[in-house]
C-alpha cells in the first residue's frame, strides 16, 4: 500500500478525523504546529499556501469550492506602514469581530473599532479607511471535499456591493441563496469563484454550480467541525502563515491603554495602500520559491499535498 493510497483522507477511521497533533507528535517533530492552509487570491490569482509558502497556483480564473464554515462577523485589519520587503512584520492591529481590537494586537489603535481614527474616510488611500474590512472562509475543494480545509480571507470588494445580472459579491451572493425556495445554505452547494477580470485590484464573484450529494453534504458537516475549519475563520493571515505580531517598542500594555482614555487618539500617519487587495504578509521567514511551472492544474497540486 503505497503512502497515498494509505494516508487518503477517505481512509481515515472515525477515531482520528478530528486529529490535533499530540505531545507525542509534537516530541517528534521539534515542536512544530499542524500547517495551515489557505487560498490566496493576490494578484488575480488562486494561490494555494501551507504556513506561507506557495506551493502553486491555478491557470483558470474562477475555482469551484465548497462553504464549510464562515466567521461569525467581518473583521478588520490595519496596517501601519506601507509593504516592505526589508522590515517584515505582522498587522499593527486587528479585530475578529469589527467591534474591538483582539486582545493579541500589540499596537492596538483606540479601544473600539468605531472611535478608532484608522476607522475615519480619508485615513486611507483617497477617501477609503485606513483599517481594512475582511471575512473570513473555511472551504474545500469541490472535487476534494474531504480534502484539506482552506482558509480564504476576502476584501471588501469581494464582500460588498450589489449584484449584476450573475456577477454577485459574497453578501449579495448569500442573499440570492436564502431567497430561493426552499432557502438554500452555502455549505450546501458548490459555490464558483471567479475573478472579476475588469477590476484593477482581485475581486472575487460568486455563484453556485450545483446541490450538494448527500454523500458529500455528510463529509462537509463533518470538515465544519474539524480544527482546521474552526482555525480558519478566526486566525488572520499572518498568523495562519506564522508571523508574529511586532512588540510596542518600549511600550507596556497599561501605557498603551492609557493613551485611549483621551477623547480621541492621536491620528497615526499611514501610508497609502490599496484597500481592494489581498493584505500583504509581512514575515520573517525566506521569500516562497517560484510557482512551479508545470504543475499550474489543480489535480496536480492536491496530489502534491496528499503525498507531502
Amino acid at each position: 500500500m503505497t503512502n497515498v493510497t494509505l494516508f487518503n483522507p477517505a481512509n481515515v477511521p472515525a477515531f482520528a478525523r478530528n486529529n490535533e497533533m499530540s505531545d507525542t507528535a509534537k516530541a517528534l517533530t521539534g515542536g512544530m504546529s499542524a500547517p495551515t492552509k489557505r487560498l490566496s487570491i493576490k494578484g488575480g490569482v488562486f494561490r494555494l499556501l501551507a504556513n506561507g509558502k506557495e506551493i502553486g497556483a491555478v491557470d483558470e480564473r474562477h475555482l469551484d469550492v465548497i462553504v464549510v464554515k464562515a466567521a461569525p462577523k467581518i473583521s478588520r485589519i490595519f496596517y501601519m506602514a506601507k509593504y516592505d520587503p526589508d522590515n517584515h512584520a505582522a498587522p499593527d492591529c486587528w479585530s475578529n469581530d469589527g467591534e474591538r481590537p483582539d486582545p493579541a494586537a500589540e499596537n492596538k489603535q483606540a479601544l473600539t473599532c468605531i472611535s478608532c481614527p484608522q476607522n475615519e474616510a480619508g485615513s486611507g488611500n483617497g477617501n477609503s479607511r485606513a483599517c481594512r474590512y475582511q471575512q473570513r472562509l473555511a472551504v474545500v475543494l469541490a472535487n476534494n471535499p474531504e480534502g484539506d480545509v482552506l482558509q480564504v480571507t476576502l476584501p471588501a470588494t469581494s464582500i460588498f456591493g450589489k449584484e449584476d445580472a450573475e456577477k454577485r459579491p459574497l453578501q449579495a451572493y448569500a442573499r440570492y441563496l436564502a431567497m430561493q425556495n426552499p432557502p438554500i445554505n452555502p455549505e450546501q452547494i458548490v459555490t464558483r469563484m471567479r475573478f472579476d477580470t475588469t477590476a484593477e485590484a482581485p475581486k472575487l464573484f460568486f455563484q453556485p454550480m450545483r446541490w450538494l450529494t448527500d454523500k458529500e453534504y455528510e463529509v462537509v458537516q463533518r470538515q465544519a467541525n474539524t480544527t482546521e475549519a474552526n482555525r480558519a475563520v478566526v486566525m488572520t493571515v499572518a498568523q495562519a502563515d506564522g508571523v508574529k505580531p511586532l512588540a510596542l517598542a518600549g511600550k507596556p500594555p497599561a501605557a498603551v491603554e492609557a493613551e485611549f482614555e483621551t477623547p480621541k487618539a492621536k491620528k497615526a500617519k499611514v501610508e497609502p495602500t490599496n484597500d481592494d487587495s489581498e493584505p500583504e504578509v509581512r514575515k520573517t521567514s525566506a521569500k516562497p520559491s517560484a510557482v512551479p511551472e508545470k504543475k499550474t492544474k489543480l489535480a496536480d497540486i492536491v496530489a502534491d499535498w496528499d503525498e507531502s
